[in-house]
């Protein structure tokens, strides 16, 4: 079914740095992919990347580098010269694990034992957040807007100041959380008067147009409603979105997804599940009234559902699914001509990452193109039934179970074609990792690479390589 296009407003793509953060070079070729397909700006998550300074350099991570002043500056300069915008996101309340992670910073949760949650009663907290705005705004010549997070901010009045603080009648968890939004907005605009600031919604929705009211947010504030499933509920999304413009609250954002949304441990993206998301995206923004101001999209791509997790897709396979969305908004529908030009842009065969013909191609089109290429191979090898299922098949567990091993009484001839076996495929399985790793230190650091290995083959690897061992071991007990 055919949907009005996207309506007038801008098109903003998510670059989540807490995991995984491009090369520089490699962010450019990305960004310069981006104007390509018709994006207007960039939304920006740095998070430990970012080149904090004095006080504030414990935060810089320490797997890996943080971008240098000189490197934030240039991507924000080469996105300019493409007629991009960039708005950094910085978390101010929830989702602080980058922060409140170190020990210096403990004494600022809201209960010890979540690492996301600021204390909202602190004044050392406020001028923290403050500081990290400081230090992000003045890296951001020119910027007009902020995003400040305040998503997800798990265990709010569960501290012993927010127990206090609640008793008295009337005291609500809903209050200690826009109290909060609205000190760190009101001193946004004290101290840049022209910024615009943007939040998530999600700690907004249960709140009644009444309490929104009565919290001095509006007018300080943009929402940004995020929803990145493909069933996302119209008609509920529609009132949500009524709501805060009935509470004064008329400029509002929508969020989908192209990635980083499926599971918390995905490795390759599937296209149609986040052009699913994008087409209920249209039927919402089909049904607003029209008192509400539509202010735009942000597409986002998570690399880790928070500072702590394991990495979601890295972008190079989900750059398919990125421009089959756009596409999607474009022509509000996925035709085959919003499909056909993304498969031409891209240079690919298809719009699944997975049904993409291997190809000896350049990649200028497709910055990371070889490197989703091989991924999707040794991800299609690690989740073979031969290979993750080795241990469970009729040999292993009738000729060399943990019974066997354990007394080292074993058929040689049977187990050592089991170890032949899985040392075709540990070979097979080692050669696709080192070229995975030489591709991906390419684009990212050497870290991710290490990361990326751990996660998603050494799992696979591990036993292969101990019923190797055990083996070799049981069979010098048995073959003179």
């Amino acid at each position: 079914m055919k949907y009005p296009p996207w309506p007038k407003g801008k098109k903003l793509v998510h670059l989540d740095l807490k995991g995984a953060p491009p090369r520089v070079e490699y962010l450019h070729r990305l960004i310069e992919l981006f104007s390509q397909l018709g994006v207007d700006g960039l939304l920006v998550e740095y998070e430990d990347v970012f080149p904090y300074e004095g006080e504030l350099k414990l935060l810089q991570a320490t797997a890996h580098p943080a971008y240098s002043r000189e490197e934030v500056l240039s991507m924000q300069e080469f996105a300019r010269s493409k007629g991009m915008e960039v708005i950094p996101l910085v978390q101010t309340f929830g989702h602080m694990e980058f922060v409140l992670k170190h020990r210096p910073m403990w004494h600022l949760r809201e209960v010890t034992h979540c690492v996301g949650t600021l204390n909202p009663h602190r004044e050392e907290g406020l001028k923290l957040v403050m500081e990290m705005l400081r230090q992000v705004v003045e890296l951001h010549p020119g910027l007009n807007t902020l995003h400040i997070g305040a998503d997800e901010v798990y265990m709010l009045g569960e501290g012993e100041e927010s127990k206090l603080w609640l008793t008295p009648p009337g005291h609500t968890v809903e209050q200690l959380f826009l109290s909060h939004v609205t000190k760190v907005a009101k001193a946004i605009k004290e101290a840049w008067p022209h910024m615009t600031v943007i939040m998530w919604d999600d700690m907004m929705r249960g709140m009644s147009q009444d309490t929104l009211k009565a919290s001095g947010l509006v007018g300080l504030v943009q929402p940004m409603l995020w929803d990145y499933t493909p069933d996302l509920d119209v008609d509920k999304t529609v009132s949500l979105l009524e709501k805060y413009c009935s509470a004064g609250m008329t400029d509002v954002w929508a969020a989908s997804s192209f990635k980083g949304s499926t599971s918390v441990y995905t490795c390759v993206t599937s296209t149609q599940r986040h052009v699913d998301n994008h087409l209920q995206w249209l039927k919402v923004a089909a049904s607003l009234s029209a008192g509400v101001n539509l202010k735009g999209i942000a597409i986002t791509g998570w690399q880790r559902y928070d500072h702590l997790s394991v990495l979601c897709e890295l972008m190079p396979v989900a750059v398919p699914s990125l421009a089959s969305c756009l596409q999607t908004l474009l022509h509000g529908q996925f035709s085959a001509q919003a499909q056909s030009k993304v498969t031409e842009t891209l240079g690919i065969s298809a719009v699944d990452v997975e049904a993409m013909e291997r190809t000896c191609a350049a990649d200028s089109l497709f910055p990371g193109r070889r490197l989703a290429e091989l991924i999707v191979e040794i991800n299609s090898l690690l989740n073979s039934e031969d290979i993750r299922f080795f241990e469970s098949n009729m040999f292993v567990r009738g000729w060399f179970s943990p019974y066997h091993r354990q007394r080292k009484m074993v058929t040689p001839l049977i187990t050592m074609q089991i170890h032949s076996q899985a040392a075709t495929y540990l070979v097979m399985l080692q050669q696709k990792v080192e070229a995975v790793r030489e591709e991906m230190v390419h684009l990212f650091p050497e870290s991710t690479a290490q990361e990326w290995i751990e996660e998603h083959v050494s799992p696979v690897m591990s036993p292969l390589q101990r019923i190797t061992d055990d083996i070799g071991a049981c069979v010098k007990e048995m073959v003179p």
